[in-house]
């Protein structure tokens, strides 16, 4: 799973999404350490709906009447395979963060502060 798709999956666990908001919400996520271009958000967001781990939501009808823009803007939801691939990579990231290597990075990073 490419950081990409992990931070996209992640911003989703929290809701559904449009575009531009999971921009924004990956870039809050990751406190500004990955920042999605646009060609990058959408070409991921395919794969991962190629994948099964999102799905495209309808536009909301009321959003819609109240700004003709929202008829455009696209909506993603993450699914039960999206859900399942994201914990499984925040378990595998777990395991190796409580590691002994990564603990003395860790440490050496604290030390040398």
């Amino acid at each position: 799973m490419t950081p990409a798709m992990f931070a996209l999956l992640l911003a989703l666990t929290r809701g559904e999404q449009h575009g531009y908001g999971l921009m924004a919400a990956v870039e809050q996520l990751t406190a500004g350490r990955v920042r999605l271009g646009a060609g990058t958000l959408y070409r991921t967001l395919q794969r991962l709906r190629v994948d099964g781990f999102i799905e495209e939501t309808d536009s909301d009808e009321e959003a819609v009447r109240a700004d003709r823009r929202a008829e455009r803007r696209r909506s993603y939801r993450i699914t039960a395979a999206g859900r399942a691939a994201v914990t499984d990579e925040v378990v595998h990231l777990a395991a190796l963060l409580a590691g002994d290597t990564a603990q003395d990075l860790l440490q050496e990073r604290k030390t040398n502060r």
